[in-house]
């Protein structure tokens, strides 16, 4: 379990000689946040939550077991990643979601895969999505049509475009342009690392669960907008 920063400061664990910090947008995930963090290994140097202006016990949840709170008052999932990212430290960033719907447990699969497969962007991918429950059909079926439209537009096959969760190089943040303050900054990042000549990208599946608490996907909106935002990334610079 990850001890808080306050043991880990200032000698880094690292993991093979890298450092680790990951990255956790939360927005009223009291519930969620604390199964997320009772699970996070002993070997990530850096939690970082950023609580989007949460009217719950998010933040004190997340400060009393040893994550690093920073608040972000306007809210928006990219705003609060922009946030976090401003604030990290470690060479490698890991990002996931508040709401126990990632796999706390697999960081090391993740990160072994990313050193095997020498890469600077890896994409963890939720599909084929084998908890039955873990999301519904219009939400499989938005994610397949906003997956494809990305892929068309960008030539490159990403069976995941909407995923939140990512393995990367803090050093290539500096090589992206990274604008979206909503839920289309998950496909933007992708956008920038597979645009980039010099970053290497590379995609891998994992096991997603049911979230804990309530979710703040509006489908049908955040759906048209990140099509839109496609459209615009793709036209329009």
């Amino acid at each position: 379990m990850f001890q808080g920063e306050q043991e880990i400061s200032p000698t880094l664990i690292m993991y093979k000689g890298q450092s680790i910090t990951v990255i956790i947008p939360c927005l009223n995930e009291e519930q969620g946040i604390e199964k997320v963090l009772h699970a996070m290994p002993d070997f990530v140097d850096e939690v970082i939550v950023v609580d989007n202006n949460s009217t719950d016990r998010t933040p004190e949840v997340a400060a009393s077991l040893g994550a690093k709170v920073i608040r972000e008052e306007v809210r928006g999932y990219g705003r609060a990643y922009k946030r976090g990212f401003a604030a990290a430290t470690s060479d490698i960033i890991v990002t996931l979601d508040g709401d126990h719907s990632y796999p706390v447990d697999a960081l090391s699969y993740l990160i072994e895969a990313f050193r095997h497969l020498d890469i600077d962007f890896l994409n963890a991918s939720r599909f084929p999505v084998r908890d039955a429950r873990a999301m519904s059909f219009k939400n499989k079926l938005g994610n397949l049509i906003l997956s494809v439209a990305m892929s068309v537009l960008f030539f490159r096959w990403v069976r995941d475009s909407q995923s939140g969760m990512w393995v990367f190089r803090r050093a290539i943040l500096k090589e992206m342009k990274l604008e979206s303050d909503g839920m289309a900054f998950s496909e933007e990042i992708k956008i920038e690392a597979l645009r980039s000549s010099t970053i290497r990208f590379g995609e891998i599946s994992i096991q997603y669960s049911s979230r804990s608490g309530e979710t703040k996907l509006n489908p049908w909106r955040d759906g048209f907008q990140n099509l839109a935002f496609l459209l615009k990334k793709r036209f329009l610079r």
